[in-house]
């Protein structure tokens, strides 16, 4: 596998934010989002295989790991990665942007998806077959940079399926510098929308660009 780099760190994002994680950032995606803060990713990394990653990780003594890129799914043996690292008792989450199929990853794994908006120049890449896969434990992400954004979301919400949007934690992140978040607050809470408002941790803890956090 393409590793572009491994570190220990707070997960930043999701319900999971707050926690100390590993985190496995793999090389390659296939999208090129306006707001992209990993371009690094691209193309920078190092072949390794899974019983190096799998070292490598058990040296943080942390029982959180995130898979993430780039776009991890590109990557063929990613779902295999998933598998022996819960296979160890890690609990994993992917971080996928939604633009690929999720139905082949452990179903134990925790995946969290990013739905593209407007805003990012990807919308029309989201592979919204994905809705349909949901499990309980599974997260949606949604950046919004306007309220064109706010209101394609809103769209987006009413293609989950009824018996499981109870069962998934759906993420509105402000989009970082752009969008103020007591202003998405105040939509969310004006149409009464059942999402949690979610801030990028590790953006208010580290600078900008600061890699490895």
């Amino acid at each position: 596998m393409k590793v572009n780099e491994i570190f220990h760190s707070i997960q930043g994002e999701s319900s999971w934010a707050g926690l100390p994680c590993v985190f496995v950032r793999l090389t390659g995606c296939n999208l090129r989002c306006s707001y992209c803060d990993t371009g690094y990713a691209y193309e920078e990394g190092e072949e390794r295989d899974i019983a190096d990653i799998l070292e490598q990780v058990a040296g943080y003594d942390c029982s959180l790991v995130e898979i993430t890129g780039g776009e991890p799914l590109l990557q063929k043996d990613t779902p295999l990665l998933i598998r022996a690292l819960l296979d160890k008792g890690y609990r994993v989450l992917l971080e996928t942007n939604g633009s690929l199929d999720i139905g082949a990853v452990d179903g134990r794994c925790h995946r969290i998806m990013d739905v593209k908006l407007p805003q990012s120049g990807a919308a029309a890449q989201n592979r919204l077959e994905n809705l349909q896969l949901l499990k309980k434990g599974d997260e949606l992400k949604f950046v919004i940079g306007s309220r064109e954004d706010y209101d394609y979301a809103g769209r987006v919400l009413k293609l989950i399926p009824l018996d499981i949007r109870g069962e998934i934690v759906i993420n509105f992140s402000p989009l970082f510098g752009v969008v103020e978040p007591r202003l998405l607050a105040g939509w969310i809470l004006a149409d009464r929308l059942p999402v949690r408002l979610h801030l990028q941790l590790h953006k208010l803890i580290w600078p900008a660009g600061m890699r490895g956090v």
